[in-house]
């Protein structure tokens, strides 16, 4: 393992393993893997695990290790070696993750730990390994953090479902899961598939492995921190329970749809809607998991008089003439806590007044890849371009007062045609189509 491998290689031989993986997982449900542990520090295995740590980024965690001084100044083949022999030889334990507390739109924040990047490669191959076994159980249902399914498929599933009669939707949240997920019973649910010691042994150190924070060490005993490269399969894991249950239950009172943690059930009636809440409260009773009363709710769709947010998105039956006649269609556009979200990121990166040194192209250059992200992903229905031109405004404007701070004007909203002008040919891009 003196030197790195090539990524098509490396892939190539990560996606054979993870294909057989898969055919046997589907061809015997009842499975249990025994020989997975020599899989995970596979030479191959590795270097593509360490190629998906190195491409995601990130900071480092509490040893100060980064990727970028493994890359230049430590090397990438003694570091992916090193850890193939610490696995080998049994010496392998991980490290707390450092807790960093990342603020949300209502003033609270969310906890995420961020492992070191040995610790993050070792995760990341062994959900090379797991994933595809899991992937056989996991439901057609379920969206977040799986190959090859997005948040637009969520959202299509909806809409199709809608169209079929749907008029109320059970919209809900879960109170903290990813910090309320119980150590026992999700490795339960983890045994049903895998019985290699040393591979279920590595998942538990993770569970326990705790979190520092203000330099003081906490210790673990409920949850899968959110950060750690391996928690959402676990999440879906654990989850897999409520959707394997409805599928064989409780299909015929509406259609779930859920992304990791939040999730929506779409029913034809009240009253399956009403008794669709009695069998999530008793699931989530099992799972030792709590809805969040206050940010749950029961959504008519009759008409306009009422939409739902999911996955970033508002969604909600609007009124259109087809052939003379009024039907009410359900459009998806960016929620209000979306557009805030836009509108904050822009004036974070306009306002500072250290940037009042920068050129027209460099804020352009700056802003012209959040714009591209947000259309790429809000624009995925038209009648979301009313919602978008509001944005593009906003962006007009800040970038008007930047450039009128720059040039010390007295006058702060004054020249914005010509401003408009300029950040057009800096190649500034649009939201909206």
């Amino acid at each position: 393992m003196n030197a790195v491998k090539p990524a098509n290689y490396t892939k190539g031989k990560a996606r054979q393993l993870q294909n057989a993986l898969c055919l046997a997982a589907k061809e015997n449900p009842k499975r249990r893997f025994h020989a997975l542990y020599d899989k995970v520090y596979r030479e191959d295995i590795l270097w593509e695990a360490w190629k998906r740590v190195k491409a995601n980024g990130g900071s480092g965690g509490v040893d100060g290790i980064t990727i970028e001084y493994i890359t230049k100044e430590y090397g990438e083949a003694r570091f992916v070696h090193e850890i193939q022999d610490t696995l080998k030889n049994g010496k392998y334990h991980p490290l707390p993750a450092r807790r960093k507390e990342i603020p949300k739109g209502d003033g609270k924040t969310r906890p995420l730990g961020i492992p070191i990047i040995r610790d993050r490669v070792v995760q990341m191959a062994t959900k090379i390994v797991m994933e595809p076994i899991f992937e056989a159980d996991f439901k057609d249902c379920s969206y977040g953090f799986r190959p090859k399914r997005s948040a637009h498929d969520a959202i299509r599933h909806i809409r199709r479902a809608v169209k079929k009669g749907v008029y109320w939707v059970v919209d809900i949240d879960i109170t903290g899961y990813f910090d309320n997920i119980p150590h026992e019973k999700l490795m339960t649910l983890v045994e049903q598939r895998i019985s290699d010691r040393r591979v279920l042994k590595l998942i538990r150190k993770w569970l326990k492995a705790g979190f520092m924070k203000d330099h003081e060490f906490h210790e673990t005993e409920i949850g899968s921190p959110q950060g750690g490269v391996i928690s959402p399969l676990l999440a879906n894991i654990y989850l897999n329970y409520l959707d394997t249950i409805w599928e064989k239950k409780f299909r015929e009172l509406g259609t779930l749809v859920r992304y990791a943690d939040d999730l929506v059930i779409l029913c034809k009636t009240k009253e399956d809607a009403i008794k669709a809440i009695d069998v999530l409260k008793a699931v989530f009773g099992k799972l030792e998991l709590q809805m969040n009363a206050s940010k749950s709710k029961l959504v008519n769709l009759w008409g306009d008089k009422d939409g739902f947010d999911f996955l970033g998105m508002h969604h909600r039956k609007i009124p259109k003439m087809m052939k003379g006649k009024e039907v009410h269609i359900l459009r998806s556009f960016p929620s209000k806590k979306a557009m805030g979200k836009m509108r904050k990121t822009v004036k974070e990166v306009t306002e500072p007044r250290k940037r009042l040194y920068w050129t027209m192209n460099q804020m352009v250059e700056e802003l012209n890849p959040k714009i591209q992200g947000w259309k790429n992903y809000y624009g995925l229905d038209n009648f979301a371009d009313r919602f978008l031109n509001k944005i593009d405004w906003y962006i007009r404007r800040r970038l008007m007062l930047f450039w009128n701070k720059k040039h010390n004007r007295r006058k702060k909203h004054s020249k914005s045609g010509k401003v408009a002008i300029i950040a057009d040919l800096a190649g500034l891009k649009k939201l909206a189509a």
